[in-house]
């Protein structure tokens, strides 16, 4: 029996909107994925401990505040002081192109925008836990 990945959703910073977060859960769940949804307005920090705590495969991070260049960084810094840096994040929300290059040159595996298909995520996820 093959062992499910394991997915940490997490909404970062005073975001509150998280349909897209749990539309994402939800699809990632009925792949056949375990997921672990954080809630809304998590630390950095938080978000990192959670990730430890579950031992998770995988964090998917959703921004819609704009926010996304201060919270990812902190994110991937607080990953790196718990030793779980080698756990690959993904981003999802309305981040413009250029911050999206500057993210994955820092370290986040991927950014999902607007419009993303679930297949895409679904297929991008099960390709780099694996």
């Amino acid at each position: 029996m093959e062992k499910k990945i394991k997915v940490l959703i997490a909404k970062p910073g005073l975001d509150g909107h998280d349909r897209g977060a749990k539309v994402v859960a939800m699809a990632l769940r009925d792949a056949g994925m375990e997921v672990i949804y954080t809630g809304l307005r998590q630390s950095p920090e938080d978000i990192a401990k959670a990730a430890l705590q579950e031992d998770v495969d995988i964090v998917g991070l959703s921004i819609l505040s704009g926010a996304h260049m201060k919270l990812c960084p902190r994110v991937l810094d607080f990953m790196k002081q718990y030793g779980i840096a080698d756990k690959p994040i993904f981003v999802g929300g309305i981040i413009p192109e250029d911050d999206a290059e500057e993210l994955k040159r820092i370290g986040i595996f991927e950014v999902f925008g607007p419009g993303t298909s679930l297949e895409k995520i679904i297929d991008s996820i099960r390709k780099r836990v694996k």
